[in-house]
């Protein structure tokens, strides 16, 4: 299959695809911020630059794009038909990064949460408030917010 735009535009349209304070970071923050909930954005001090730190309560958030962090079994997180070898090893590679940061912040002692992109589409604002409030204020290590489940797993 070939791609649908020329290469110059292919080019033009991924370069401006940021890796900070995306549409879904904003939305995370603004949610929380109403709630109450005071924090830092990236961090580069902690592995892998947490989207939003919250020491108060010894934990982080990390905003995952479904696409670009390959998120198991969602509709938005497709390989790209045209040159999918090197989608594939890149998308790879950024679970691989993933998965090494989590284990380094949980040997650090932080709680890690991670919310990805689909459920700030698809969950109410409200109740992913209350499900990522609830956990911030409890000792579950870890929770991810997805979707398909939108249910903490610790």
């Amino acid at each position: 299959m070939t791609d649908v735009v020329d290469k110059a535009t292919r080019s033009r349209m991924m370069a401006g695809i940021r890796g900070k304070n995306t549409k879904p970071e904003l939305q995370l923050r603004r949610l929380l911020h109403r709630a109450g909930f005071r924090y830092r954005i990236h961090a580069n001090r902690l592995p892998g630059k947490p989207d939003l730190v919250f020491k108060r309560y010894n934990a982080v958030i990390l905003v995952h794009g479904c696409f670009w962090h390959k998120h198991p079994g969602c509709r938005w997180a497709t390989t790209p038909a045209s040159n999918s070898e090197f989608w594939k090893e890149k998308l790879q590679k950024n679970v691989d990064r993933d998965i090494r940061n989590i284990a380094e912040l949980r040997s650090l002692g932080w709680r890690v949460c991670t919310v990805w992109e689909c459920a700030l589409r698809q969950i109410s604002h409200p109740e992913l408030g209350q499900v990522i409030g609830s956990w911030l204020l409890g000792e579950a290590g870890a929770l991810e917010v997805a979707f398909e489940s939108s249910s903490a797993s610790a």
